[in-house]
């Protein structure tokens, strides 16, 4: 895979029109003492580059960019759009954000634009137009980044009047447009288009932010992809306006890993590179941030740029940790195993003032080189600059996919029941944890994806079924594929509207199963799983009452007046084979059942190791790098498949690793 870049990116958010002149020298020598070669500008200086309508100032950035450029750093160059300035909204209020309540903003924070808004964008489209020009040839802009962790919500009337405007272009006629929604329930017919409003909580909203839910869910998933849209087209002609000037350079946009908002498998169609930021909080699970990576890698299946993380805390989270000593190092290793090409930091020296004067920095407050965090930043950088280029475009190779998919997501958290417990994520996340403790690796592929790279999809929760996934899926199987899917999958087609003729609807005949009834399982409520050996396991949650119709019963359930009804099921369809699982397992029955999958010979873990540490592998110009990482925060045995290895990273012998210890090993590809 072709890299963009020459070296490993390390550095970061940088903000030296925060500070006096004076401390941009000293912030040059403790940069070039940490080896950060790299530095992420001008990202909310739209009121510096121009404070009124009419005038444009770059001086100051002009000397920021003189100065990286003379200490040889790659220059991130943001286009500032990611917040307007105060003159704008004072003159356009309409340019700013009416909320899911209705309420119209008033200037302030920073994503707080309407996306629709005409003044906006062409103001917005000005500015990165004259950044370009201005900076599009020089040689040290090694990549764009267009305004800041896009986020959608607005429902003014600009986004309303282009809400009906993308809906005669997607539906064509009322009469299509009704019975997509499915207007006949509650009297919602529409004789015309001007009758259509924003989903929100005026109309048909019910309940709030994130956890609401809609009486109907169809209006508000063409609002949520209407949203993702305008946002994309906003990206888009900030993309055109630098295109206009510099034909080149990579241009990107930072995501935020499973952010709900926005489509990204759609958004990454647009980009020259994936950017995102990486905060985990000090509860995360390590196979959850492992499966955000993958999923950034797997938008555009190559090696991404990680735009942010913090070196020590964050600021906003509830409990701001520290990260403890080489926890940042290894984070920054796993975030390069799965297939990052840069290092990026907000920030590099902290702020002073406002709402992210707390957030981590590679320079503290005090402005020491002697802290534990400038110190642990210095030996990363040491070690990325000795790496060189060798790790750049490496890729992921992976035999087991699992699709993860927007329109599902917004869907299944949509819908009005079975259970306020059921989430998307969640769901993806159980099955990739698996995985991940086996050290199998794992690509995220969406529902237009080439199945046929892998042995083994995972369709965990495959709620709504759009036109051509089953065909698609039965193929993959029909070839000798391996489908693991099961509870709420093949429910709703692309508008929320159910696959009449019983669940899973079209993979009900792959599957060789009818769901007949969907029992919901309160917290305190479970089941039992009683598997043809003999064991058991407990699951809650879901559990769907199957009948088979082809497939064979691995499983059945132990309680309640479904007992002895198949759970857990098996079907040969062609050359492949469909697994199918009827509720929510707990950790072990579901290891159990996809345990049967990778012992039959097809899938091999990396390693025939059982470890507690993280292995993961890239691969480039038939030679294979090796990520060993101790995430636990204990000490732990080496493998014994790289006895006598030698650590890439100290040049010595691998062994025993310490606690947040990370072992990097070189090998020709077998």
């Amino acid at each position: 895979m072709k890299t963009p870049f020459t070296r490993i990116l390390y550095g970061g958010d940088y903000n030296p029109n925060q500070w006096p002149r004076e401390v941009w020298n000293e912030d040059m020598r403790l940069f070039k003492k940490a080896g950060i070669n790299s530095a992420t500008v001008n990202v909310f200086s739209w009121a510096k580059l121009q404070p009124n309508e009419e005038t444009y100032d770059f001086s100051e950035l002009d000397d920021v960019i003189d100065m990286l450029g003379k200490e040889n750093f790659d220059i991130v160059l943001a286009t500032s759009t990611a917040a307007m300035p105060a003159w704008l909204a004072k003159k356009y209020p309409e340019v700013t954000r009416v909320d899911f309540e209705g309420r119209r903003h008033k200037f302030g924070q920073r994503h707080n634009h309407c996306p629709n808004s005409p003044v906006w964008r062409r103001y917005a489209r000005q500015l990165a137009s004259e950044l370009a020009k201005r900076y599009g040839k020089n040689p040290h802009v090694t990549c764009w980044h267009i305004n800041n962790e896009y986020n959608t919500g607005c429902y003014c009337e600009n986004c309303e009047k282009a809400f009906r405007v993308w809906l005669r272009k997607k539906y064509g006629s009322l009469e299509a447009l009704n019975a997509a929604w499915n207007t006949e329930f509650w009297g919602h017919t529409f004789y015309d288009w001007d009758e259509i409003v924003a989903p929100n909580s005026l109309a048909d909203g019910m309940g709030f932010g994130w956890t609401r839910k809609t009486a109907f869910a169809g209006i508000s998933l063409d609002y949520d992809r209407f949203l993702s849209d305008s946002l994309l087209e906003n990206y888009k002609m900030e993309r055109d306006a630098i295109r206009e000037h510099d034909p080149d350079t990579p241009i990107t946009t930072n995501l935020m890993g499973t952010y709900k908002g926005l489509d990204y498998f759609k958004w990454a169609k647009e980009m020259d590179i994936v950017s995102w930021d990486n905060y985990p909080a000090y509860n995360t699970p390590w196979s959850e941030t492992a499966m955000r990576h993958d999923l950034m890698r797997g938008l555009k299946n190559q090696p991404f740029m990680l735009m942010e993380q913090t070196p020590s805390q964050q600021n906003w989270q509830a409990y701001n940790s520290l990260k403890r000593p080489g926890q940042m190092r290894a984070q920054s290793y796993q975030t390069i195993a799965h297939g990052a090409d840069t290092i990026q930091f907000f920030q590099l020296r902290r702020s002073k003032g406002a709402c992210e004067k707390f957030h981590g920095a590679v320079i503290s407050h005090s402005g020491s080189e002697e802290t534990r965090v400038f110190q642990e930043c210095s030996q990363l950088g040491a070690e990325l600059a000795a790496l060189g280029s060798q790790l750049l475009g490496a890729d992921n190779p992976a035999q087991v996919g699992i699709l993860f998919d927007w329109d599902n997501y917004w869907a299944l958290e949509y819908t009005s029941g079975p259970s306020v417990d059921l989430k998307y994520c969640n769901q993806i996340h159980q099955y990739y944890r698996y995985f991940y403790n086996r050290h199998i690796p794992v690509d995220m592929v969406p529902m237009d994806g080439d199945f046929s790279r892998y042995k083994a999809i995972v369709a965990p929760v495959l709620y709504m079924v759009k036109e051509g996934v089953a065909e698609a899926l039965t193929a993959f199987v029909e070839a000798g594929g391996t489908l693991i899917t099961g509870f709420m999958s093949g429910i709703v087609d692309q508008s929320d509207n159910v696959h009449l003729g019983g669940y899973p609807g079209p993979l009900r005949k792959l599957c060789g199963v009818w769901a007949e009834e969907i029992d919901a399982l309160a917290p305190e409520q479970s089941n039992t799983l009683k598997f043809m050996d003999g064991s058991q396991s407990k699951c809650g949650l879901l559990c769907d009452i199957l009948h088979l119709e082809g497939a064979q019963a691995l499983a059945v359930y132990g309680e309640d007046f479904y007992a002895g009804a198949p759970a857990v099921t098996k079907n040969a369809y062609g050359k492949g084979t469909v697994y199918y699982v009827g509720t929510q397992p707990e950790a072990q029955g579901l290891d159990k059942i996809l345990d049967s999958l990778t012992g039959q010979g097809e899938i091999h873990p990396l390693i025939p190791d059982r470890t507690q540490l993280e292995v993961t592998r890239r691969v480039k110009d038939g030679t294979e790098f090796w990520f060993i990482l101790n995430l636990t925060g204990k000490p732990q045995p080496l493998p014994e498949s790289f006895a006598g290895e030698t650590d890439m990273l100290t040049g010595e012998k691998a062994g025993d690793l310490k606690p947040f210890d990370a072992i990097l090993v070189k090998r020709s590809a077998s």
